[in-house]
């Protein structure tokens, strides 16, 4: 079992991270020694499928960490991250009586995590909260940093909150129950991440992957070290600079975690979040960004073509090919990370080195042309 502390600027108490094997039977002992005697209920959110493979242990451990639990399953699926289930949710809470010493616990992947954030971000002002990530993606990013949210019909985590949880339990025993596609998402975060925190954990992601099949994962020390490796960059980068700050550009940037994400989100808007799991859009919005910093003069060829074999081995991603070039700049305009007007793209110098660039300074015909190419591509 490994631990470590996600620092959050201003406040007193630190976010906790637990990641290890088998370890969802020690939940109730780890919530209760974070949250203290004070907390009597938890407001457990899940969804069906997760809650069938993991409800009742989680129940049991939390019932004998001395907490009266209820919980509430909601839709599976990004469609589901909106206000109407926020407030489906925040119904839930009030009715089963949860006070602001009490607390909600995410069991499931991102979008649960996201919601279940969000709704306890607003809820008497906020209550704490905890996350029990499910899924790849959630274990090595998005359960990490305090960002949690819904989409907006004008676009994806349009309404959202900064809301550290006070302790994250990753037990990997639970990635074996994940399909080949969700492990495919996963993996794209990760190398998401290793493009942009470095050349040693892009390598260690790459290394591991070549000896995998892609459809299933070895729950062994090497997996879990890769993990916590994942999970340290990502609070490293949450304790420099927890809120996003718009006016900073440098490496240690939190901003730098978007690689990927600008024509990522425009892919998964523009198919109503029913064709992409995030992390494949992601994958796509990489290829783009990788494109765009070789039509730039930023990457070398060599370069690109390691972030595009990372990639490809990660799994394949649906097809693409087929979404509008002129649709995927319109939806790209309105995202929500846009700086005084101007989309902010994180780009490549090699790889380990993002820079941030304004839109200001890509002219249309390269952009056009590194969304082309890149979609084009056989994953």
């Amino acid at each position: 079992m490994q631990r470590f502390q996600v620092s959050v600027p201003a406040q007193p108490s630190k976010c906790e991270i637990v990641i290890g094997r088998g370890i969802l039977s020690a939940a109730g002992r780890e919530i209760r020694r974070r949250l203290g005697p004070r907390a009597q209920r938890l407001a457990l959110i899940s969804n069906k499928k997760v809650f069938k493979l993991y409800g009742a242990p989680v129940v049991e451990s939390l019932e004998a960490g001395r907490f009266q639990v209820s919980h509430w399953l909601m839709g599976d699926g990004e469609r589901y991250k909106s206000l109407k289930t926020a407030e489906t949710a925040l119904q839930f809470f009030s009715e089963h009586g949860i006070e602001r010493t009490d607390a909600v616990v995410s069991l499931g992947g991102g979008v649960t995590g996201d919601l279940a954030g969000f709704a306890a971000s607003i809820y008497l002002r906020g209550v704490a909260f905890v996350q029990i990530p499910t899924t790849l993606v959630a274990q090595i990013d998005a359960s990490i940093g305090g960002k949690v949210g819904v989409n907006l019909s004008s676009g994806k985590n349009r309404a959202g909150a900064f809301h550290q949880p006070g302790i994250v339990i990753a037990d990997l025993e639970t990635l074996n129950s994940l399909p080949a596609r969700e492990l495919t998402a996963g993996w794209c975060e990760c190398i998401k991440q290793g493009a942009t925190a470095g050349r040693k954990l892009f390598q260690q992601t790459t290394a591991y992957l070549s000896n995998t099949t892609g459809k299933q994962v070895a729950i062994t020390s090497q997996l879990e070290n890769l993990i916590a490796a994942h999970a340290a960059f990502k609070a490293s980068i949450v304790s420099s600079d927890m809120r996003e700050d718009p006016e900073r550009n440098d490496p240690r940037s939190r901003r730098i975690l978007n690689f990927g994400h600008t024509v990522g989100h425009a892919l998964e808007e523009l198919t109503d979040y029913r064709r992409f799991r995030h992390g494949e859009a992601v994958g796509w919005g990489m290829l783009v960004a990788g494109e765009l910093s070789k039509n730039l003069g930023l990457l070398d060829q060599s370069e690109l073509e390691s972030l595009q074999a990372g990639i490809r081995l990660c799994g394949q991603l649906p097809a693409a090919r087929d979404i509008g070039t002129d649709a995927i700049l319109s939806a790209v305009r309105r995202d929500k990370k846009s700086a005084r007007g101007q989309v902010q793209w994180v780009l490549l110098e090699r790889i380990g080195k993002p820079r941030i660039v304004s839109g200001e300074e890509i002219d249309v015909t390269s952009l056009k042309t590194s969304i082309r190419d890149a979609l084009k591509q056989r994953n």
